[in-house]
This record gives C-alpha cells, structure tokens and sequence, in this order.
C-alpha cells in the first residue's frame, strides 16, 4: 500500500464535509484493540493537542487506543469525542475497573483551517469524528485517501493546497515503518528557487510520477498568488501534524525519540518550520507484534522513521487538488509533470 496501514494492526478512517461553508475533516489512526506505545513531540509554537502530557515516558499510561488528526484549529478538539464515545461503546480502553470499566486514551493534535470553505465556525466535531473512526473500520481499513481527505481537507502549505500524504517503508530486520501526515505549513513544500519539491529526492521509486523543474513563469506565477492569499493583517495560521507507526517493540522513550526525529523528515520538506504560526506536532505509535531491536536496529528504524515523514509529505502535496482558491502543485507547475 505504501502506506502506514502496511505497519500490521494499524488501521486510517478519515471523513470530511466540503459543502455549505464546509472545508475541514478528521483523520483516525487505530492501533490493535490492545493499543499501541505512544510518544509524541510538540515543535511548533502554535499548538493544538489532547492527551500529549500522558505519553511523556515519566507518567502512567503507556498505551494508546487512536490518535486522532483534526481541522479545526482548537474547535476540532470537539471530534475527538466521537473517537472516545465509540471505542467505550466498543470496551477499548485502559481498564480501571470491572467488565466495561474502561477509559479510552485518544491523544489528538489539530491544524488551523478554519474559514477556508467560507463559513469560519465550520469546524469537525463529535459526528464527524466518529465518522472517521467508522470509515476505519470499513473493510481492512488499509486504504489511505490522499490529497482533500481526512484532516487534510482544509490544509494550506506555504499559499498551494496542502493535503494529507502516507509512505512506509520495509526494514532489514523485517520490521515495518510507516507514517502519514497531514500537510498544512506556513512554510513552502517548494523549493522558492526553482519550484521543485524540496521532499522529491528523498522519495523512493514509486512515490512520484515522473518530475522536471517547472517552467520559472510558473514560479513567477505561484509566488505573486501565494503573496495575496493572506492579506497584511490576517496571521498565516497553519500547522502540519502526523503520525509514525512501526511494529518494533518500543518503549515510551523510544517513541518519544521516534517522535522526535520524524521532525527531520518534516524539516525536509517543508521550508521554514515550526514557525511561532504552526503547531507541528508529530505522534508515534509502535505495535509491538515485532521484536524489539538492538541499538543499531532502533537507529535503522528513526532514520526510516524520518525518510518516510520526508516522503508523505511530497505524496501529500502532489495529491492535493485545487479548490476553494487554493491552487494545488500540479496545476500551478504543470511543467513539472514529466
């Protein structure tokens, strides 16, 4: 699939509303109804999160039942709740008592959206939210929808249509990597220079159509329109937030450390990041069905770690399609698709 769902276990529901002043949606990555060990690394300087202070390595909980992407700004939150309702309804939780007695541990982080589908008060909420844990259940829940879907229906990456975006990738050891995110910067996923995608050389064969560097008027073009999305007084709000999956045993610690250094993969793609306007916060989940690696193989596993985030994020971008104003890469650099 080459996707995080390739990680075993884990399993996206992702709902959206586009209509009526609509342009916002949530994105659920479920782990095994056991839960997964969770970290989780908060970088940017405008951030939107539940449940994170729970996953520092210090504290009790060290298992997690979904984890939750939103649109919304802080008013997304409010879809989280759907989540919670539905794994309780299900007996998934931590157990503090007796047959149903359980409580549902969902952290969540959120990106600013909001106004861009006309009505600013649009935001997901608890329906929406359970929607997106349903669609989850659906099938395998394996497909990934890339591009206007899930919490990356809204998104907006330095004045082009952001997207949500996936890759995984298959260790040496046997274990599996995956991450998926959602693109939403006020940073550029382009190189200001020439146009290209700065994620695009990181990207494995398959990841990408073919791409050239596009025609510079295309870029003369693209910068003059990103320059009046935002007048001068209204604040570039954004923020990208993903999740890294792996089927290694991991410890909180180490998640956190995955967490961490999927921020490099971000910092790859995106340009400049973890601006004081975005909330970059980026969750790790690891299952456990493999074994635990050496030191080696755990450093084998956060270089993959941040390739991948590299690599969903250029998937993201390239899958996104235009709309509400907001022009997506391929129609603003044509040129660029070989």
């Amino acid at each position: 699939m080459n996707a995080i769902t390739d990680v075993p276990g884990i399993r996206v529901g992702q709902a959206e509303r586009t209509t009526d002043g609509w342009l916002s949606g949530s994105t659920v990555v479920l782990p095994p109804p056991q839960g997964a060990v969770a970290g989780v690394d908060v970088r940017g300087g405008g951030p939107g999160t539940r449940e994170t202070d729970l996953l520092d390595p210090r504290n009790l909980v060290d298992r997690v039942h979904a984890v939750v992407l939103t649109g919304g700004s802080a008013l997304g939150l409010a879809a989280v709740d759907g989540v919670v309702q539905r794994l309780f309804a299900a007996g998934t939780g931590l157990p503090v008592g007796g047959p149903g007695e359980v409580v549902p541990i969902v952290p969540a982080a959120v990106l600013y959206d909001l106004g861009r589908g006309g009505a600013f008060g649009s935001h997901p909420d608890a329906d929406l939210g359970a929607a997106a844990y349903d669609a989850a259940l659906e099938g395998a829940g394996l497909e990934v929808r890339e591009g206007n879907h899930g919490a990356g229906t809204g998104a907006r990456v330095g004045g082009l249509k952001g997207g949500v975006g996936s890759a995984s990738v298959r260790l040496g050891d046997g274990s599996t990597v995956g991450a998926l995110v959602a693109v939403n910067a006020v940073g550029s996923a382009v190189h200001l220079g020439t146009g290209e995608l700065l994620g695009a050389r990181h990207c494995l064969p398959g990841d990408l159509p073919p791409l050239r560097r596009p025609d510079p008027a295309e870029l003369e073009a693209a910068l003059a329109a990103a320059a009046r999305l935002d007048g001068p007084l209204r604040p570039p709000l954004a923020t990208t937030i993903g999740v890294i999956a792996t089927d290694a045993a991991l410890t909180k610690a180490q998640c956190a450390k995955l967490a961490g250094i999927g921020h490099d993969g971000l910092a790859r793609a995106i340009d400049p990041v973890h601006t004081m306007f975005d909330g970059d916060t980026l969750f790790a989940l690891a299952t456990g069905s493999s074994p635990a690696p050496d030191v080696f193989g755990f450093q084998a596993l956060l270089a993959a770690a941040g390739t991948c985030v590299t690599r969903a994020i250029t998937r993201g971008v390239l899958a996104a399609t235009s709309t509400h104003g907001m022009r997506c890469y391929r129609d603003a650099f044509g040129s660029a698709l070989a």
